[in-house]
Protein backbone atom coordinates (compact mmCIF):
# COMPACT_ATOMS: atom_id res chain seq x y z
CA UNK A 1 0.00 0.00 0.00
CA UNK A 2 1.25 3.89 -0.97
CA UNK A 3 2.29 5.87 1.98
CA UNK A 4 -0.31 8.49 1.92
CA UNK A 5 2.01 10.73 3.39
CA UNK A 6 4.22 11.14 0.32
CA UNK A 7 2.95 13.87 -1.76
CA UNK A 8 1.56 13.28 -5.10
CA UNK A 9 3.50 15.62 -6.98
CA UNK A 10 6.29 18.38 -5.75
CA UNK A 11 7.43 21.56 -7.23
CA UNK A 12 9.67 24.80 -6.95
CA UNK A 13 8.81 29.03 -7.60
CA UNK A 14 11.22 31.53 -8.44
CA UNK A 15 9.50 34.68 -6.43
CA UNK A 16 11.75 37.04 -5.54
CA UNK A 17 14.51 36.92 -3.42
CA UNK A 18 14.04 33.46 -2.91
CA UNK A 19 12.97 29.82 -4.36
CA UNK A 20 9.78 28.00 -3.20
CA UNK A 21 9.76 23.91 -2.48
CA UNK A 22 5.90 23.05 -2.03
CA UNK A 23 4.08 19.80 -2.16
CA UNK A 24 0.87 18.61 -3.77
CA UNK A 25 -1.91 15.76 -2.57
CA UNK A 26 -5.20 15.01 -3.37
CA UNK A 27 -8.39 16.79 -5.65
CA UNK A 28 -10.53 19.42 -4.72
CA UNK A 29 -10.67 23.44 -3.61
CA UNK A 30 -7.15 24.40 -2.56
CA UNK A 31 -6.12 24.10 0.99
CA UNK A 32 -2.92 25.90 1.45
CA UNK A 33 -1.11 25.07 5.05
CA UNK A 34 1.64 27.56 6.27
CA UNK A 35 4.30 26.23 7.98
CA UNK A 36 4.79 28.05 11.84
CA UNK A 37 8.24 28.12 13.98
CA UNK A 38 10.92 26.59 12.43
CA UNK A 39 8.72 23.99 10.55
CA UNK A 40 8.72 23.00 6.90
CA UNK A 41 6.33 21.19 4.77
CA UNK A 42 6.92 17.95 6.75
CA UNK A 43 5.05 19.28 9.72
CA UNK A 44 2.24 18.36 7.63
CA UNK A 45 2.26 15.00 6.47
CA UNK A 46 -0.23 13.38 8.30
CA UNK A 47 -2.58 15.94 8.41
CA UNK A 48 -2.20 16.50 4.37
CA UNK A 49 -2.76 13.21 3.61
CA UNK A 50 -6.21 13.11 5.81
CA UNK A 51 -7.22 15.95 4.06
CA UNK A 52 -6.28 14.97 0.73
CA UNK A 53 -9.90 13.36 0.29
CA UNK A 54 -11.59 16.85 -0.02
CA UNK A 55 -8.89 19.55 -0.77
CA UNK A 56 -6.08 20.05 -2.96
CA UNK A 57 -3.44 20.07 -0.48
CA UNK A 58 -0.56 22.41 -0.76
CA UNK A 59 2.35 22.42 2.15
CA UNK A 60 5.50 24.27 1.63
CA UNK A 61 8.46 25.36 3.10
CA UNK A 62 9.25 29.32 3.67
CA UNK A 63 11.77 30.82 2.39
CA UNK A 64 15.06 30.70 3.61
CA UNK A 65 13.95 26.72 5.36
CA UNK A 66 14.59 23.62 4.29
CA UNK A 67 14.91 23.53 0.68
CA UNK A 68 13.46 26.81 -0.24
CA UNK A 69 16.22 28.76 -0.90
CA UNK A 70 17.47 32.36 -0.68
CA UNK A 71 19.05 34.07 -3.26
CA UNK A 72 21.42 36.24 -1.01
CA UNK A 73 22.64 35.72 2.94
CA UNK A 74 19.79 35.40 5.73
CA UNK A 75 18.30 38.30 6.64
CA UNK A 76 15.31 39.22 9.51
CA UNK A 77 12.25 37.99 7.39
CA UNK A 78 8.93 40.16 6.85
CA UNK A 79 5.50 38.81 7.42
CA UNK A 80 4.79 41.23 4.09
CA UNK A 81 7.33 39.14 1.94
CA UNK A 82 6.03 35.63 2.88
CA UNK A 83 2.15 36.33 2.93
CA UNK A 84 3.09 37.64 -0.68
CA UNK A 85 4.77 34.29 -0.85
CA UNK A 86 1.59 32.40 0.20
CA UNK A 87 -0.27 34.64 -2.49
CA UNK A 88 1.75 33.90 -5.53
CA UNK A 89 1.63 30.34 -4.64
CA UNK A 90 -1.95 30.22 -4.28
CA UNK A 91 -2.43 32.43 -7.88
CA UNK A 92 0.00 29.22 -9.39
CA UNK A 93 -2.15 26.93 -8.24
CA UNK A 94 -5.41 28.15 -8.42
CA UNK A 95 -5.36 29.78 -11.41
CA UNK A 96 -9.23 29.66 -12.16
CA UNK A 97 -10.12 31.61 -8.82
CA UNK A 98 -11.18 28.83 -6.81
CA UNK A 99 -12.32 28.83 -3.59
CA UNK A 100 -9.18 28.74 -1.79
CA UNK A 101 -8.48 28.23 2.43
CA UNK A 102 -5.52 28.46 4.43
CA UNK A 103 -4.46 27.76 7.37
CA UNK A 104 -1.66 28.93 9.27
CA UNK A 105 -0.21 27.97 12.65
CA UNK A 106 2.32 29.97 15.73
CA UNK A 107 3.92 32.40 13.22
CA UNK A 108 2.82 31.44 9.90
CA UNK A 109 -1.02 32.50 11.45
CA UNK A 110 0.34 35.69 11.63
CA UNK A 111 1.20 35.35 7.90
CA UNK A 112 -2.27 33.98 7.22
CA UNK A 113 -4.11 37.27 8.76
CA UNK A 114 -2.00 39.57 6.62
CA UNK A 115 -2.73 37.45 3.73
CA UNK A 116 -6.67 37.87 4.36
CA UNK A 117 -5.90 41.81 4.85
CA UNK A 118 -4.35 42.08 1.35
CA UNK A 119 -6.10 39.51 -0.58
CA UNK A 120 -9.57 38.70 0.91
CA UNK A 121 -10.97 38.30 -3.04
CA UNK A 122 -8.82 34.64 -3.18
CA UNK A 123 -9.66 33.57 0.07
CA UNK A 124 -12.85 31.76 1.41
CA UNK A 125 -11.83 31.00 4.68
CA UNK A 126 -8.59 31.40 6.65
CA UNK A 127 -7.95 29.65 10.24
CA UNK A 128 -5.38 31.10 12.21
CA UNK A 129 -4.47 28.91 14.81
CA UNK A 130 -3.00 30.68 18.10
CA UNK A 131 -0.96 33.56 16.86
CA UNK A 132 1.78 34.88 18.77
CA UNK A 133 0.93 39.24 17.93
CA UNK A 134 2.33 40.78 20.80
CA UNK A 135 0.57 43.90 20.73
CA UNK A 136 -2.83 41.82 21.51
CA UNK A 137 -0.61 40.51 24.64
CA UNK A 138 -2.19 42.06 28.02
CA UNK A 139 1.27 43.56 28.63
CA UNK A 140 3.14 44.05 25.37
CA UNK A 141 6.05 45.28 26.60
CA UNK A 142 6.86 41.98 28.32
CA UNK A 143 6.01 39.68 25.26
CA UNK A 144 8.36 42.06 23.97
CA UNK A 145 11.18 41.63 26.15
CA UNK A 146 10.23 38.05 26.50
CA UNK A 147 11.25 37.24 22.91
CA UNK A 148 13.94 39.55 22.86
CA UNK A 149 15.29 37.78 25.53
CA UNK A 150 14.86 34.54 23.48
CA UNK A 151 16.52 36.00 20.78
CA UNK A 152 19.61 37.17 22.55
CA UNK A 153 19.83 33.49 24.95
CA UNK A 154 20.30 31.65 21.29
CA UNK A 155 22.72 34.31 20.35
CA UNK A 156 24.75 34.26 23.90
CA UNK A 157 24.28 30.29 24.77
CA UNK A 158 22.58 28.57 21.36
CA UNK A 159 19.37 27.26 20.58
CA UNK A 160 18.70 24.84 23.86
CA UNK A 161 19.13 27.99 26.14
CA UNK A 162 16.61 29.85 23.86
CA UNK A 163 14.18 27.37 23.83
CA UNK A 164 14.24 26.96 27.73
CA UNK A 165 14.28 30.87 27.78
CA UNK A 166 11.00 30.81 25.53
CA UNK A 167 9.42 27.83 27.73
CA UNK A 168 9.78 29.75 30.89
CA UNK A 169 8.06 32.61 29.62
CA UNK A 170 5.25 31.72 28.04
CA UNK A 171 3.47 30.75 30.96
CA UNK A 172 1.11 33.53 32.08
CA UNK A 173 1.63 33.78 36.22
CA UNK A 174 -1.79 35.53 36.22
CA UNK A 175 -3.54 32.65 34.97
CA UNK A 176 -4.62 29.11 36.23
CA UNK A 177 -2.94 26.01 35.01
CA UNK A 178 -4.08 25.15 31.15
CA UNK A 179 -6.49 22.78 30.92
CA UNK A 180 -5.38 18.96 30.63
CA UNK A 181 -7.44 16.96 27.68
CA UNK A 182 -7.13 13.57 26.51
CA UNK A 183 -3.83 12.96 25.21
CA UNK A 184 -2.92 10.15 22.92
CA UNK A 185 0.20 8.69 22.43
CA UNK A 186 2.40 10.94 19.83
CA UNK A 187 2.73 8.64 16.25
CA UNK A 188 5.57 7.00 15.90
CA UNK A 189 7.34 8.99 13.28
CA UNK A 190 8.80 7.13 10.26
CA UNK A 191 11.60 7.39 7.89
CA UNK A 192 10.30 10.24 6.14
CA UNK A 193 8.84 12.55 9.42
CA UNK A 194 12.54 11.74 11.27
CA UNK A 195 14.11 13.46 8.34
CA UNK A 196 11.78 16.27 8.47
CA UNK A 197 12.35 16.58 11.98
CA UNK A 198 15.81 16.64 11.17
CA UNK A 199 15.44 19.87 8.79
CA UNK A 200 13.46 21.76 10.90
CA UNK A 201 15.58 21.31 14.40
CA UNK A 202 18.74 22.60 11.29
CA UNK A 203 15.77 25.50 10.74
CA UNK A 204 15.77 26.62 14.82
CA UNK A 205 18.99 29.09 14.15
CA UNK A 206 17.19 31.08 11.45
CA UNK A 207 14.15 31.31 13.43
CA UNK A 208 15.28 32.48 16.96
CA UNK A 209 17.39 35.19 14.88
CA UNK A 210 15.74 36.25 11.59
CA UNK A 211 11.57 35.71 12.28
CA UNK A 212 10.83 35.27 15.67
CA UNK A 213 11.09 38.99 16.97
CA UNK A 214 9.85 40.49 13.48
CA UNK A 215 6.61 38.14 13.24
CA UNK A 216 5.77 38.61 16.64
CA UNK A 217 6.03 42.36 16.78
CA UNK A 218 3.67 43.04 13.48
CA UNK A 219 1.04 44.66 14.51
CA UNK A 220 -2.21 43.38 12.14
CA UNK A 221 -4.41 45.35 10.03
CA UNK A 222 -7.31 45.10 12.16
CA UNK A 223 -9.81 47.06 10.24
CA UNK A 224 -8.98 45.26 6.94
CA UNK A 225 -9.79 41.94 9.42
CA UNK A 226 -13.09 43.37 10.27
CA UNK A 227 -14.16 43.88 6.97
CA UNK A 228 -13.24 40.02 6.25
CA UNK A 229 -14.15 38.78 9.32
CA UNK A 230 -16.83 36.02 8.15
CA UNK A 231 -13.60 34.38 6.41
CA UNK A 232 -11.55 34.54 9.71
CA UNK A 233 -11.39 31.32 12.25
CA UNK A 234 -9.10 31.90 15.20
CA UNK A 235 -8.26 28.05 17.00
CA UNK A 236 -6.80 28.00 20.11
CA UNK A 237 -5.68 24.55 21.80
CA UNK A 238 -7.46 23.17 24.39
CA UNK A 239 -4.82 22.80 26.36
CA UNK A 240 -2.68 26.10 25.89
CA UNK A 241 -5.53 28.61 26.77
CA UNK A 242 -3.38 30.32 29.54
CA UNK A 243 -0.60 30.72 27.72
CA UNK A 244 0.97 34.41 26.30
CA UNK A 245 0.79 32.28 23.12
CA UNK A 246 -3.16 31.36 23.18
CA UNK A 247 -3.89 34.87 24.32
CA UNK A 248 -3.48 36.88 21.51
CA UNK A 249 -5.84 34.59 19.23
CA UNK A 250 -8.72 35.37 21.49
CA UNK A 251 -8.33 38.85 22.06
CA UNK A 252 -8.31 39.50 18.24
CA UNK A 253 -11.32 37.60 18.04
CA UNK A 254 -13.43 39.77 20.30
CA UNK A 255 -11.40 42.79 18.68
CA UNK A 256 -12.42 42.02 14.57
CA UNK A 257 -15.45 39.47 15.04
CA UNK A 258 -13.95 36.40 13.84
CA UNK A 259 -15.13 33.21 14.78
CA UNK A 260 -13.06 31.47 17.52
CA UNK A 261 -12.52 27.48 17.89
CA UNK A 262 -10.90 25.08 20.30
CA UNK A 263 -8.52 23.00 18.55
CA UNK A 264 -7.09 19.51 20.11
CA UNK A 265 -3.80 19.41 22.01
CA UNK A 266 -1.47 22.65 22.96
CA UNK A 267 0.31 25.47 20.95
CA UNK A 268 2.13 22.52 18.74
CA UNK A 269 -1.74 20.47 18.18
CA UNK A 270 -0.61 19.79 14.53
CA UNK A 271 2.01 17.93 15.61
CA UNK A 272 0.72 16.50 18.75
CA UNK A 273 -2.16 14.74 17.45
CA UNK A 274 -2.33 15.61 13.54
CA UNK A 275 -5.01 12.82 12.73
CA UNK A 276 -7.49 14.79 15.36
CA UNK A 277 -6.51 18.41 14.74
CA UNK A 278 -7.11 17.37 10.75
CA UNK A 279 -10.73 16.30 11.54
CA UNK A 280 -11.56 19.38 13.26
CA UNK A 281 -10.05 21.52 10.73
CA UNK A 282 -12.10 19.48 8.38
CA UNK A 283 -14.88 20.72 10.38
CA UNK A 284 -14.33 24.27 10.92
CA UNK A 285 -13.62 24.22 6.54
CA UNK A 286 -17.31 22.59 6.31
CA UNK A 287 -18.55 25.02 8.72
CA UNK A 288 -19.81 21.93 11.31
CA UNK A 289 -18.18 23.81 13.86
CA UNK A 290 -20.27 26.01 16.01
CA UNK A 291 -18.41 29.49 17.62
CA UNK A 292 -16.78 28.43 20.63
CA UNK A 293 -17.17 24.75 19.78
CA UNK A 294 -15.13 23.12 22.63
CA UNK A 295 -12.86 19.28 22.62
Amino acid sequence: MADRTVPERTGHLKVPGATLYYEVRGQGPLLLMLPGGSADAGLYDRMAARLADGWTVVAFDPRGYSRSLLDGAAADQQVAVQSEDAHRLIELLSPDGGPVAVFGSSSSAIVALDLLARHPERLHRVVAHEPPLVELMPDPDRGRKLFAAVRESFRRDGVAAALATMTEGLTDPDAGPPAEGERRAAPEPSAREAEAFRRMRANLPVFLEHVLCSFSGHVPDLAALRRDAEQLVIGVGQDSRTLLTAIPGARLADEVGGRLVEFPGGHTGCAEDPEAFAERLRAVLLDRTPRGAQG
